[in-house]
């Protein structure tokens, strides 16, 4: 059954109300932010009372030397990127529904990422710090905050993709890059997905490192970053090194190619399913070979150095569970980005063997299962009778 959600959500403005409103709320809770996500993953089942962390916003400490900054978990991720410009730092993550007002808290909840994961990796690598509220009211930082029966679990990457299942993340605190002076974006006519992991590699085979290396609409976008004089060199040899399929794009031109990409990431149509699905980077090939012709895909986006890709299917539980089924024989794992209002469509693929773990972390932190029910479902079964 699907879930009944509260129309009203609690909405606490500090850590101490944050704690008492998930310790005091009655039966499942579910956490929301901007909500650019709410249909990712499986849905919730049950009913259940959001709690909103949208009043956990803003900086609470940046350290400029340090390069680090903490933020509340509603802060969202563009505005933090306007007040770290003012000290010409950034948080080198440029997911594509950030420009939605994508929080923090939510992108790190759902593990995503954009093209510079290439150069800085993703949340995963660049949250440093975190504090979350457990399922019982336990207030627990990362790094040295002892917990009854989960001591010695890393936090952060438990919580990283998580989807709201083992905590509500109050503040994160997270490590920061310096932005660059100028970037220059050299594009590579690929006209067919079959060849974008040859094309990736003639691009990662050369001295010129790229920040970013995407393929969108027929063309494999290379964005390298530095000083102005850096980079138009590097920009011109890596044209050189590819050969007359390559040009260094127009600074409007690049703009509109990255926005372009950002549009088929974050697509959102009403016909179709969204999926978001990553291979071993020499396995990309394989994938991309028949996702068009076999499995209906449109609009693929694909990062041939991190093995990545975004497409959409038809929204029909046949179709998405080939997706699923392809990409775990492929050693991947695939994840659902949106789907249709009211199609009832596989979030998830196969059941891992790692999901022995993941249950056994979930019974450590949530025994009753009160966080975001049925989010990871199967993976994280809904218990016997919870959905009522």
């Amino acid at each position: 059954m699907s879930a009944s959600v509260n129309t009203t959500p609690t909405s606490p403005a500090s850590l101490t109300e944050l704690r008492d409103a998930v310790r005091d709320t009655p039966g499942p809770v579910v956490a929301t932010g901007a909500g650019t996500a709410a249909d990712w993953g499986a849905p919730l089942v049950g009913e259940a009372t959001p709690i909103s962390v949208a009043g956990l916003s803003g900086v609470i400490a940046h350290n400029p030397g340090d390069m680090t900054v903490s933020v509340g978990a509603g802060t969202p991720l563009a505005d933090l990127q306007e007040v770290l410009a003012a000290s010409g730092q950034r948080v080198a993550l440029d997911a594509a529904r950030a420009r939605r007002g994508a929080t923090v808290g939510g992108l790190f909840a759902t593990a995503d990422a954009g093209p510079l994961a290439l150069g800085f990796g993703t949340l995963r690598d660049l949250v440093i710090g975190v504090t979350t509220v457990l399922a019982d009211g336990t207030v627990a930082r990362s790094g040295g905050h002892v917990i009854k029966n989960v001591a010695g679990y890393d936090l952060a990457k438990l919580l990283h993709g998580a989807y709201g299942t083992f905590g509500v993340v109050a503040e994160i605190v997270l490590r920061l890059h310096p932005l660059p002076a100028a970037t220059r974006t050299v594009a590579l006519q690929v006209p067919d997905p079959a060849g974008v992991p040859a094309a990736g590699r003639a691009v990662t085979d050369t001295p010129v490192e790229a920040a970013a290396l995407e393929w969108v609409d027929g063309r494999l976008l290379a964005l390298l970053e530095g000083t102005e004089a850096g980079v138009e060199g590097r920009a011109s040899r890596l044209v050189d090194l590819l050969g007359a399929d390559a040009e260094v794009l127009a600074t409007a031109d690049a703009d509109a190619a990255w926005e372009a990409h950002r549009d088929a990431v974050d697509v959102r149509p009403d016909d179709r399913a969204v999926l978001r699905v990553g291979v071993a980077p020499t396995r990309l090939g394989d994938l991309l070979g028949g996702l068009v012709a076999d499995l209906g895909a449109a609009g693929v986006t694909a990062a041939p150095a991190t093995g990545v890709a975004t497409f959409t299917v038809p929204a029909e539980p046949v179709a998405v569970d080939a997706v699923h089924t392809r990409v775990a024989d492929l050693g991947g794992t695939s994840t659902l980005r949106a789907r249709p209002a009211g199609s009832a469509v596989p979030a998830w693929g196969p059941t891992p063997s790692s999901a022995v773990l993941l249950r056994s972390v979930a019974a450590a932190f949530d025994p009753d299962h009160r966080l975001g029910r049925g989010r990871l479902a199967p993976w994280l079964p809904v218990p016997e009778g919870a959905s009522a």
